[in-house]
């Protein structure tokens, strides 16, 4: 099991100033997420973060996830599914495929990305299975992929696979594809995408790794395979915070409960962003709470090594600049 200072689960706006902050201070940093950028993602137009009048939501995100991986953040494309105490201190968080293990959590995943809940999706997660377009896309270059969704969201998937992909398919349940018409046509009319419509996914098929799906014609219910190489799943998102409900305290909402100093209930366990009790749930607010965050997990730990806590990270800056 391989061992970090922190473990910053999710990958947005909260997430990714975190392992920033955490990786500034010289924290051993890892990045657990299945997707960048988050709800961020849906939007091409960002008008109120400061320092930028106009900013797409892609474009912002990643300018976060290279600034932070500058500094040494690592990052991994795996959902975690279980918070448990370590054996010798600390937590571990165990994925679908993994487990690592951290003197300290930073809980900063927002909204998950939805499962299609179906057969040989967890099985197949990180092995053909991907829930973010931006992240793994060039791993499937000249290769034949598929696209499980609608709207804008499946569409930015589509029109940013095209050029990589040497087959697209954009497997949707209604007739016709509902979304923007321009983009549309222009898929369309693009020799390796292909639209099938009136179809359910029934099952990822593959022993190590995807090797075809099951797709299911709503109507007659007929069955077929299609031989794909990777799926990308674009279904929206959901808060997932069940897995989290018996380490830290939520509220009615579901949402983690976090003081001024963004600690929940767990000692060592911090969260930021979407995911918790805080109101106004915007970009800069989420941005905001991983820097707090991520200093009040860098003074947890410099604690528990016996050493000063610091309050701001103004005389780190200064000393580099001297």
């Amino acid at each position: 099991m391989k061992n970090y200072d922190v473990i910053i689960i999710g990958g947005a706006s909260a997430g990714l100033t975190a392992a920033l902050y955490t990786s500034r201070q010289a924290l051993k940093t890892l990045v657990l997420t299945k997707d960048i950028g988050g709800q961020a993602l849906l939007t091409d137009s960002i008008d109120n973060y400061p320092g930028f009048e106009h900013i797409g939501g892609f474009d912002l995100m990643s300018k976060f996830q290279e600034q932070a991986r500058s500094y040494g953040a690592e990052f991994l494309y795996q959902e975690v599914v279980e918070i448990m105490e370590h054996e010798s201190g600390g937590f571990a968080t165990k994925t679908v495929n993994d487990e690592y293990s951290a003197s300290s959590l930073i809980l900063a995943f927002g909204k998950t990305p939805r499962d299609l809940n179906v057969p040989g999706e967890q099985e197949l997660k990180g092995r053909g299975v991907s829930y973010c377009a931006v992240c793994d896309g060039p791993l499937f270059r000249q290769k034949k992929i598929a696209i499980i969704g609608a709207g804008e969201p499946a569409l930015d998937a589509a029109t940013l696979l095209r050029p990589l992909a040497s087959k697209v398919n954009v497997v949707h349940r209604t007739d016709r594809f509902v979304g923007n018409e321009e983009s549309i046509n222009a898929l369309q009319s693009e020799e390796n995408v292909e639209f099938i419509g009136s179809s359910a996914i029934k099952s990822i098929n593959g022993s190590s790794k995807v090797e075809s799906i099951t797709i299911e014609d709503v109507k007659s219910k007929s069955q077929r395979n299609l031989d794909i190489d990777g799926i990308f799943v674009e279904m929206g998102y959901i808060a997932k915070t069940d897995f989290v409900g018996k380490v830290v305290q939520l509220n009615n909402s579901g949402e983690i409960v976090v003081d001024r100093e963004c600690a929940t209930s767990r000692r060592g366990i911090f969260a930021a962003g979407d995911v918790t009790d805080v109101p106004y749930k915007q970009v800069v607010t989420s941005a905001g709470q991983g820097m707090i965050a991520a200093l009040s997990a860098y003074n947890y730990i410099q604690k528990l090594r016996g050493k000063s806590a610091v309050k701001t990270d103004w005389k780190s800056v200064v000393k580099k600049k001297e």
